[in-house]
């Protein structure tokens, strides 16, 4: 459990069976780590707010979480006003085995998130190695797919279990910038 108050962080460890977190990003697409699942494209102009995440993306993404850990798992996710909203709190509530409560982890912490500080830049990085660039969303969605499907499985389950390991170091940084630490 992570806690930020007046920018000092308090962490416990928090983990399912086995260590497994599931955990959403908000962006172009959602993907789930630990068995990697699908990824989830939002609408081209959609706003996701409340009723958008519940109704297109919150149930796929509970039942790639089920289906990838069947044992049970501990839902994650940001500080986002779809995330946050007390319908999705309640549906969440009513739909997961085990979730992660909107006040206990902070809104803002790209340092402590997996998908942040390892998925997102490493398909970045592959992106960039892409030639022709995709020139339509099409494009831009199967490229992504593509770079999501070729993505070792390996180095994801190091970053998630380094997880514990960032939590200790932003605790010893008084909830302050730990990178230097690990």
């Amino acid at each position: 459990m992570v806690k930020r108050k007046e920018g000092r962080c308090q962490a416990k460890s928090l983990a399912g069976p086995e260590g497994k977190v599931c955990k959403t990003h908000y962006g172009v697409c959602w993907g789930l780590l630990w068995g990697k699942g699908r990824l989830h494209f939002i609408d081209e102009k959609a706003k996701v707010n409340a009723q958008y995440y519940l109704r297109r993306l919150l149930p796929q993404l509970i039942e790639d979480c089920n289906q990838l850990m069947p044992v049970g798992f501990i839902f994650q996710q940001d500080g986002a006003p779809a995330h946050t909203a007390r319908v999705t709190q309640e549906w969440l509530h009513a739909n997961c085995p085990e979730i992660i409560e909107k006040d206990q982890w902070p809104p803002n912490s790209p340092d402590l998130n997996p998908l942040d500080y390892h998925v997102w830049g490493a398909m970045l990085e592959r992106y960039h190695k892409l030639q022709p660039k995709p020139k339509t969303i099409a494009e831009l969605k199967a490229a992504l797919q593509s770079i999501w499907d070729d993505m070792p499985q390996a180095p994801i389950n190091k970053a998630i279990k380094n997880f514990t390991k960032r939590l200790k170091a932003c605790v010893q940084a008084n909830g302050g910038h730990f990178e230097h630490l690990m």
